[in-house]
């Protein structure tokens, strides 16, 4: 296989083929310095680069983040209620009926380890009023900006 940008479906796949075959053609492991090992890091860095921009993996719900990390520590909402003020926050904030606030979010972050954008992102409650929107969306950078990442603007 020639070594290439990949541009298609097709490559990908065959990319991804070769990199397995690479794996399971040697009972031993392969060397990172051999021709066999340059050519299956070569082809790695190549896949991620075209799964990053043709299958972008989105932040989590932030409530399901929460979830997630509390099932990862074996945790019920009486052990994490410190970190939202009560257990019957923890519970409101948890079935979607009260929002994270700043403080929450910090320290979700700091005593559970969740990272800031899983905390922050997916929030479609909050909004700019469309004539601030568009104000804003004059300012040619931002708009640069929200045209190269396909960001959320309503």
């Amino acid at each position: 296989m020639k070594t290439k940008i990949l541009k298609t479906e097709q490559e990908y796949n065959e990319a991804c083929e070769r990199i397995y075959t690479l794996i399971n053609s040697n009972e031993n492991a392969i060397e990172p310095n051999s021709p066999e090992g340059e050519e299956m890091e070569l082809l790695s860095l190549l896949v991620e680069k075209y799964e990053q921009e043709h299958y972008p993996v989105e932040a989590p719900n932030p409530i399901e983040a929460i979830k997630f990390r509390m099932e990862q520590m074996n945790l019920k909402q009486t052990d994490v209620a410190p970190l939202f003020g009560g257990k019957t926050r923890v519970s409101e904030v948890l079935h979607g009926k009260r929002p994270l606030t700043l403080k929450m979010i910090t320290l979700l972050n700091r005593y559970l380890g969740i990272p800031l954008e899983s905390l922050v992102t997916g929030n479609k409650e909050v909004k700019l009023e469309p004539e601030k929107r568009e104000k804003l969306l004059r300012i040619e950078s931002i708009k640069k900006y929200f045209s190269e990442h396909k960001a959320a603007m309503m």
